[in-house]
């Protein structure tokens, strides 16, 4: 087992960590205007889901992204120490954002982790995990001080 950047639990192959190298550099580089990358890092076939919806296919996902991305004013992403177990991958990461419509368009940090499936050099399975309330409910103006109160108060 090896903890340089990445944790690997089973024989190291290099087309996941490259992969694993291009999602990266995707998710740091996404913008509305910039969705043809995605056909680099996933497959045709690529099923994606996180706290809001669930696509299948790489054209749901570029139109999903699109949308999603249509407001955004810049996004970037801190990974953590990658967990590799053949194709499975688990990463964590904190993405900063910067969003028109959330807090005025200043930055929001939210806590997640990416559970991917590498096969060929492409992903083709992507669930992202992250609590939304921390990334659209406690930073909406007058349910997010609701929200804020409740977690404050309920432990």
């Amino acid at each position: 087992m090896s903890t340089a950047s990445i944790i690997d639990m089973g024989n190291r192959n290099s087309s996941v960590h490259e992969t694993l190298g291009r999602f990266r550099q995707l998710f740091n580089n996404l913008s509305a205007g910039n969705m043809t990358e995605l056909g680099s890092v996933y497959s045709d076939n690529v099923a994606f889901t996180d706290p809001f919806s669930s696509v299948e296919g790489i054209d749901e996902l570029t139109d999903y992204f699109t949308s999603a991305y249509a407001n955004v004013i810049s996004c970037s992403f801190e990974f953590g120490e990658a967990v590799i177990n053949g194709g499975n991958v688990c990463i964590p990461w904190i993405m900063h954002l910067r969003h028109k419509r959330i807090r005025r368009g200043k930055v929001v940090s939210v806590d997640g982790i990416s559970q991917i499936v590498i096969r060929r050099g492409r992903v083709v399975s992507h669930r992202d995990y992250f609590d939304a309330g921390q990334l659209l409910y406690e930073n909406l103006p007058i349910l997010g001080g609701i929200v804020r109160w409740i977690r404050n108060h309920a432990g």
